[in-house]
């Protein structure tokens, strides 16, 4: 018994140290805030739109797991499978200090299940991360800068949403920033999340160098690609999920696509702070 009480104080003593450590790596100023993510297919059609789906699924499960919300921001489907974007929120503390690292290309490797002659396909998808900004934190957005126009939501929406012009896109002019979102019924909230969208890119653009090495993304696919993922997660012919920065890697594919991925955030933070 007196042994067992030891042995349990000391995993209580050790997880207590991690999370002590943990919160050490998530001293940024924006660590705190909540997260907004976007994610973009690369070039490959259905494949790679199938593969976004995928790794959106792995974010809302991760969410779910370590007690997160999250909300669809806006989300545009393929017409066979997949998705062609989406942009979402996870809140709750330290969510974009947690996700952040996040941001990069990811590569997927597999037996398609969309090719009929059961060939190995290579898909690649980009995410995007930024922080949410407070209302206390100046972003300076001119009126006479911006484009906003209204349009019909598409998707799940249900009929009342279809019928109505409630979905809004903003423009940007100078910067050429586009947002987006289709997700409530009013349109005066999609306007309102479409301008936090809007805000928190602003603010990434002007205080990070991650706009300027994933600028291309979006706009010219051909980005997505070979040379640039961080991560790679391999199904066929073996099964492996690796980071290429951390080097941190696991045989258990479908454990991390379940939204298991703390081994890579963590792995990623205790790397970023030793070569700061």
């Amino acid at each position: 018994m007196f042994a067992e009480e030891i042995t349990r104080n000391i995993r209580e003593l050790l997880s207590d140290l991690e999370k002590l450590e943990l919160k050490h790596f998530l001293s940024g100023s924006m660590d705190k805030n909540n997260v907004i993510i976007e994610i973009h297919p690369g070039a490959g059609g259905t494949e790679s739109q199938d593969w976004a789906q995928m790794l959106f699924r792995m974010y809302l499960k991760w969410a779910e797991k370590n007690g997160y919300k999250t909300e669809i921001v806006d989300i545009s489907y393929g017409e066979e499978a997949g998705i062609k974007s989406v942009t979402f929120t996870v809140n709750g503390l330290y969510a974009y200090g947690m996700l952040k690292g996040e941001a990069g290309i990811h590569r997927l490797v597999r037996i398609s299940p969309f090719d009929s002659n059961k060939r190995r396909h290579t898909s690649f998808v980009a995410v995007l991360t930024y922080p949410e900004i407070e209302e206390d934190i100046e972003v300076d957005i001119n009126e006479k800068d911006i484009r906003i126009d209204t349009y019909r939501a598409s998707g799940a929406g249900g009929q009342h949403v279809n019928k109505t012009s409630s979905a809004v896109r903003i423009t940007h002019i100078p910067s050429g920033i586009v947002v987006s979102c289709q997700n409530e019924r009013s349109q005066y909230k999609n306007k309102s999340n479409a301008m936090k969208v809007l805000r928190a890119r602003l603010y990434s653009l002007k205080i990070s160098e991650q706009e300027k090495e994933l600028k291309g993304i979006i706009g010219n696919k051909k980005d997505i690609a070979w040379g640039n993922q961080i991560r790679s997660y391999v199904l066929h012919p073996y099964r492996i999920v690796k980071d290429h920065r951390t080097s941190v890697e696991t045989g258990n594919v479908d454990v991390v696509l379940d939204g298991n991925i703390n081994m890579f955030l963590e792995a990623y933070l205790k790397n970023r702070d030793k070569s700061d």
